[in-house]
This record gives structure tokens, C-alpha cells and sequence, in this order.
């Protein structure tokens, strides 16, 4: 009989996408436990390679040696079953590989951060510790019942498991600094914590983590609530997931990759604003931060809630379904919002209707005015002053932009200066302002009421609170700072051009950029959105987001978008690429059946193609397996091309095909 370890090399390659079978050395069978990470030798690379080891079984020898296990690099176990189950669903569904998941989760090892946990731990094992008082005190309990007493049956509904969808309340906080959903997703924690579980909460960027943290900080001691993310030092984040192997109890804060972070015990797992563009991750295999809660739910039993100002036509959708409950507040509460228009008289040009101007007039003689744009700069985009054709680099075609008056215009792209610019349809030399950044915007209103502090905060000048005396802060959409006491008015311009975006969801995307700039306004306070009109403006004027989510479900059925169907993006080489399409056809018999279910292939550069493939949800396990195993056979057969022309250099190394699920915006 041996010792075999199972082990996941930590490997991109998509042919090692499995377990491995080692047998362990009798020097290493002590510190050989699932969860640890080890060193193993790849025969058909002729190296040693990472890997974690996910089980340990006796067996008896097989005919044909194994290889044996190097070393155990370290003797914490970073890989708990649970996230390797995770990691595997969510890994299978987006046709990718485990290894790339867990590679977002589990920090680099720190060796100095280990052994201070380790010392820490003895002289019993993590496993022995025993859980320590819940640091939660009566005020703190007190505080989360009063703040979530507005909204009836939720701390019912989290005990029993449920998967909720919840409408926050559009106002900010009455003694912090905050928006009062920070204060809401808080309350969950606490009230969570002072049972003794653990809560996961996940939001779109650093800004609104340091809500949610102020929050807590309030109420809780710095041991109960873990910061998680990127922005922390290599030591520090792995010291913050050493405390996760504890178990104790706590409240884990952090962004898209939090929503794995293998808390104790996790009660609930909290998503905040879901339809944030930085919740999708970027990276293979793409999941995002939403599915990957929905799979984290079903496996653990805990509960779900999906939090916003908006509601996502995902999240609706399974409203809709039953699979996920919406949960209404006792009591609706909602901005007055002002749908502005120019008024008969004005010019059609003005930017800033009569009555927006009123209320931003009166805004400032109480305190802070918001005032959101669709673009930064001074001027981001230029046109010929005689004939409106945009104005484009000569080097790279990227459009050109001002950075001030008068100044020479550079790229946007590139950045290079054009100061000898003529147009390519007329021949003309002379340019033409055709939109207005923040910084122009800026420029004009500071004339307009003179003697007012004018605060710009976009990507180039961050800015993440101001104070209660008056000033007019300009803001592009998701840069708008948070104002003590809430802005006593709000003036949402450019509406009309972040609508001609070419994207599938831009107007989902635009409702939820002025609701949560509406949510900053003081209680009472006008909200202003000026020069839109359609169904988008009256759900922000009547406030009903939910209803014209459905709205936007109802019309994509018909047309089979997203996301009433799933969408795969399949590039590669037309070889590489008809190939997965014919196993995939016969995978899934349906997709031949259905008329427009394949869509191209479609040239790109560098000679490749593109296909987009769109299915229905109970076809998605299907796909994904083929998919993932034409991605598998492409990749060896690559491999095998370099043995044969060791020559041909990076011909084994470039990838010939890729495969994403769930493509977040399709190009139009």
C-alpha cells in the first residue's frame, strides 16, 4: 500500500486542468494534508511545477510507478475543500480552468506573515483553536436591528438561507459619511457576527469598501472584519487570509475575487450594485462576481443577497423565476427627481436648463451641489470647425481632445500633438469644441456663480468626500464624492450622450449611474436630470428600476439577448475555430436546430475569427464541456506541432483558441 496525493498544478496550460496522482514519499507523509501547497515533477515537461494538494488516499501500488511528491513548500493548508468546490463549479460553467480561479484567490505565500501565524496558532493547530467571544456588543446589536427593522422578515429570510434581492435606500447616512446602503450591508454583518458566522461582502471598487468599512469601524473591533483586496501589500493580504483559517468568526470586505475568500462558517455572502462593469472579472475564465455567488450559495447553503439602487435584468430575471426573492422595504422611499427640459423661450443649445440653474442656485446657499458629466478633460472630443467631421490622429486614428483653451490638440490614444491638424474631408485648419469634460464644465459654471468653490472630481483629481459648505463639485459618473449630510441639490447633465452609446445595456447602465448619484442627494433635495426623456428618465423620476428591468427582459426575449439566453465568444484560427463549432453542433444537438444560434464566424486581426454562439441555460453545461474540450484538443495539438518543428518559435506556446461564457457586452 502507498500514500497518493492528488494534486491541481497551478499551470494556465488548459491539458493540465485535472488531478494529478503522487505518490508520497514516507519523509513527507505527516505534512502531506489536503489543502497544502507542494512541488511535483511534470514528466512531459521535465520541471517542477506548484500545485496544491486537494486529497490524500491509500492505495495499493500500481504496476506502472508514479512519480513522486517533491516537497511540501508550506504546512498551512491555503485550500480548503470548500473553495476547491467552488472553484471547480464556477471553473466547469465558464468552460475554464480551476488553477485560474484559485490564482485570484490564494495570495502569494509570505514567509515572514506565515510564521507569525504559525506562531500565533501554537501550540494548537488551526483546526483546535477554539473560537474566541463573539467581539460584538449590545449597542452594536441594538444599532443593526434598528437598521434593519425597515425592512421586514430579512433577518428571517438570512437565518433560513434565502437568496434576496433588496432595493437600498436611496438617501446617505444621517451621522456618517456614507451612503446608507453602506450602513444597511453593515447591519446584515453585525447582526450575522453576533451569531457567530461569518459574512462575505463584495462591492464593485475601493470606494465603496472604505463605506462599508467606516461603518463597521464604528461598531466593531479591527480582529472582526478582514480587508481583501489588491491594493494591500503582498504580507498583509496574506496575513488577512491566514485569519480566514481560523475559526473564528468574522466580516470579510472586499471586491470582485472576495466573493471566494473561504470565511469560517459564512452566514451570508452580500453583493453590492451587481451591474457594475468592475464586478465582471476580466481575467480567464471570466466569471463573474454575481454567477459565482449564485454557485458559492448552492454549494454552502448560505444566504444570498443582491443589493443596489438599480435592479440588473440578471437579477430580474431570476425574480422571475423564483430562484432569487425580492425583498421590499415597509415603507418606499425614493429621491425627488425633476425631469428638466428647455424651456420655450431658451436656447435649445443651453446646457443647463432655467430650472436646473434655480435649483443649483439654491442648492448652494445651504451647502454642496453635484453636478454629473458623461467625460473628463476639458474638451474630449474635437471636430472641423466648417464641416463636423471628428478630428482623428494621423498616426493612430484615435480621436484628438483639448486639454485647455487654446491648447494644441494631442490624442487621446497615442498622445501625440497634432499642432499642423487639417481636416481629411475639407482641407480646413480650424477646430471645433464638440462636447465638454468636467474640467470645461467646470470652467463655465465657476463663471456663472462667481465667489463659489468649484471642486472637479473625476479619474485625474480623485476625490472621495467633501464638507457641508457650499461648492459646486463636478463629477463624471462614478467619480461623484460623498457630501456630509447629502448634496442639497443634484444636476445631471450629458444623459442624452451617455444614451447614443453603442452597448446592449447602456441603459441599464445609465439608470444606474443617476440613481446612485440621485442616492446622494440630501433627503428633499432636487434631483435634476435634464434633456432626456423615454422609459429610462421616468423610472428615475417614478423610481421604479425593478419594473423597467423588466421591461428591458420582456423586449430582449424576442430577439434572444442576453440575458434571456447565454452568449460564448469563440476566437481563434478558422481551423481551430469551424472545428469547436462542428463538435459543438454535435454536443448539442439544439444549436443546429435553431436558427441564428451561431453567429459568424467574423474576421479580426492577426488572421483570426470569432464566433458568438448563444444557448439557453439548460444547454449550459453541455457547451461549456465541449467547448472546454476543443480548447483541450487545440492546445495538444499545438503542443504536438512543436515537437514536430522545434524550429518554429512560439509556434507550441501561442494559444489558438479561447473560449469565454457569459460575455459581458457584446459588440454591436
Amino acid at each position: 500500500m502507498i500514500v497518493v496525493a492528488r494534486v491541481l498544478i497551478d499551470s494556465p496550460l488548459p491539458q493540465l486542468d485535472r488531478l494529478f496522482d503522487y505518490e508520497v514519499p514516507p519523509a513527507l507523509v505527516a505534512e502531506a494534508v489536503p489543502g497544502v501547497r507542494v512541488r511535483v515533477p511534470l514528466r512531459t515537461a521535465g520541471r517542477v511545477v506548484d500545485g496544491y494538494l486537494v486529497d490524500v488516499v491509500t492505495a495499493e501500488a500500481p504496476e506502472r510507478p508514479l512519480s513522486e511528491v517533491d516537497a511540501i513548500v508550506s504546512p498551512v493548508p491555503v485550500l480548503t475543500p470548500e473553495l476547491y468546490a467552488l472553484a471547480r463549479r464556477a471553473a466547469d460553467r465558464a468552460a475554464g480552468s480551476a488553477s485560474d480561479i484559485l490564482r485570484l484567490v490564494i495570495p502569494k505565500r509570505m514567509v515572514r506573515a506565515e510564521k507569525a501565524w504559525l506562531a500565533a496558532q501554537a501550540p494548537a493547530s488551526a483546526d483546535e483553536i477554539a473560537p474566541s467571544a463573539t467581539p460584538v456588543s449590545g449597542d452594536a446589536e441594538d444599532w443593526a436591528d434598528t437598521v434593519l427593522a425597515p425592512y421586514p422578515g430579512l433577518a428571517d429570510a438570512i437565518a433560513a438561507g434565502e437568496r434576496l434581492a433588496i432595493d437600498a435606500p436611496p438617501h446617505p447616512s444621517a451621522s456618517l459619511t456614507v451612503g446608507a446602503w453602506a450602513e444597511l450591508l453593515a447591519a446584515i454583518a453585525v447582526r450575522q457576527l453576533a451569531a457567530g458566522r461569518s459574512t462575505v461582502v463584495v462591492v464593485p471598487d475601493h470606494r465603496d469598501e472604505e463605506q462599508v468599512l467606516a461603518v463597521l469601524g464604528v461598531w466593531l473591533s479591527d480582529d472582526a472584519v478582514v480587508r481583501d483586496d489588491a491594493r494591500r501589500s503582498g504580507p498583509e493580504r496574506y496575513a488577512g487570509y491566514l485569519r480566514l483559517r481560523s475559526s473564528r468568526a468574522c466580516i470579510v470586505v472586499g471586491n470582485r475575487s472576495t466573493v471566494y475568500a473561504p470565511a469560517h462558517d459564512t452566514a451570508c455572502v452580500i453583493v453590492w450594485d451587481d451591474g457594475d462593469p468592475l464586478l465582471a472579472e476580466p481575467l480567464s475564465p471570466g466569471v463573474h462576481a454575481r454567477d459565482a455567488a449564485l454557485i458559492r450559495q448552492e454549494l454552502e447553503g448560505s444566504s444570498l443577497v443582491f443589493a443596489g439602487h438599480t435592479r440588473t435584468t440578471d437579477i430580474e430575471r431570476l425574480v422571475q423565476l423564483g430562484w432569487v426573492r425580492q425583498l421590499a422595504a415597509a415603507r418606499r422611499t425614493s429621491p425627488t427627481v425633476v425631469l428638466s427640459a428647455t424651456r420655450e423661450g431658451e436656447s435649445h443649445g443651453a446646457r443647463v436648463p432655467s430650472s436646473a440653474f434655480a435649483a443649483a442656485r439654491d442648492g448652494l446657499r445651504e451647502g454642496p451641489v453635484l453636478v454629473q458629466v458623461a467625460r473628463p478633460g476639458y474638451a474630449p472630443v474635437l471636430v472641423c470647425a466648417e464641416c463636423r467631421t471628428p478630428a482623428r490622429c494621423r498616426h493612430c486614428t484615435g480621436p484628438l481632445r483639448a486639454r485647455r483653451p487654446g491648447a494644441t490638440p494631442d490624442c487621446g490614444w497615442c498622445g501625440r500633438s497634432d499642432p499642423t491638424w487639417t481636416c481629411v474631408q475639407c482641407g480646413a485648419a480650424k477646430l471645433r469644441m464638440a462636447s465638454s469634460g468636467s474640467e470645461r464644465t467646470a470652467d463655465e459654471l465657476g463663471r456663472a456663480f462667481p465667489n463659489t468653490r468649484v471642486i472637479v472630481a473625476d479619474g485625474a483629481h480623485p476625490v472621495t468626500e467633501v464638507d457641508a459648505t457650499p461648492a459646486l463639485v463636478i463629477a463624471t459618473r462614478g467619480a461623484e464624492p460623498h457630501a456630509r449630510g447629502g448634496y442639497r441639490a443634484v444636476i445631471l447633465l450629458d444623459g442624452d450622450r451617455m444614451l447614443l452609446a453603442e452597448q446592449l445595456r447602456i441603459g441599464e447602465s445609465a439608470l444606474r449611474w443617476w440613481s446612485n448619484a440621485a442616492a446622494l442627494a440630501a433627503p428633499g433635495a432636487p434631483v435634476h436630470l435634464v434633456g432626456v426623456a423615454g422609459p429610462v428618465a421616468r423610472a428615475l423620476a417614478t423610481w421604479t428600476q425593478a419594473a423597467y428591468a423588466r421591461a428591458e427582459l420582456a423586449d430582449r426575449g424576442p430577439l434572444a439577448m442576453p440575458p434571456v439566453v447565454r452568449v460564448a465568444a469563440v476566437e481563434g484560427t478558422p481551423a481551430a475555430v469551424e472545428a469547436a463549432l462542428t463538435e459543438l453542433r454535435v454536443a448539442v444537438p439544439a444549436l443546429g436546430a435553431t436558427a441564428g444560434a451561431v453567429l459568424g464566424p467574423v474576421p479580426l486581426p492577426d488572421d483570426l475569427v470569432r464566433a458568438l454562439v448563444r444557448f439557453d441555460y439548460a444547454h449550459g453545461r453541455n457547451v461549456a464541456d465541449s467547448l472546454r474540450a476543443s480548447v483541450v484538443a487545440e492546445a495538444l495539438r499545438g503542443r504536438r506541432a512543436a515537437r514536430r518543428s522545434p524550429g518554429r518559435s512560439g509556434s507550441g506556446n501561442r494559444t489558438t483558441l479561447r473560449v469565454r461564457l457569459d460575455v459581458p457586452e457584446l459588440d454591436l
